[in-house]
């Protein structure tokens, strides 16, 4: 079995995600926020990989997909679920993270982060559905 082109993967799923955005309404801003948090997951989380042996980028990729296009979610929201693991997963610290991004998007992710333990073993939707309201809550 010939193994995917990860590379491209991620290209096209980060494609994918900038077209959902765009689809929404987004701008030149919202797309740069986007790329920046991706560029950052993508470098917080380089060489690592996932059981499967896919590279752990395509993880929060597609949490963020899920955010945009399952959720409708916005792109504080988006950047937010590219970054989840960012803190737990390397050295990168609130404190960067709310520098980089602002207070708003560090606290989703600290939020998250805190969060996602509890839901590991619960079904998927109610782990959907517990991410969508603390979003949701943090962008009011």
């Amino acid at each position: 079995m010939e193994r995917p082109d990860y590379k491209k993967v991620t290209q096209n799923k980060l494609r994918s995600l900038l077209r959902s955005l765009d689809a929404r309404g987004g701008d030149k801003a919202d797309r740069e926020l986007i790329r920046k948090a991706f560029r950052m997951a993508d470098d917080a989380h380089q060489g690592v990989k996932r059981k499967t042996g896919e590279p752990y980028i395509l993880h929060p990729l597609e949490v963020a997909l899920i955010v945009a296009r399952d959720i409708g979610l916005g792109p504080q929201s988006i950047a937010a679920a590219l970054l989840h693991d960012v803190i737990e997963d390397s050295d990168i610290t609130s404190k960067q993270l709310a520098d980089l991004f602002g207070d708003d998007i560090a606290q989703m992710v600290i939020g998250l982060t805190k969060i996602q333990g509890v839901f590991d073993n619960q079904a998927t939707s109610m782990q959907s559905e517990n991410f969508k309201k603390l979003l949701m809550f943090c962008q009011n």
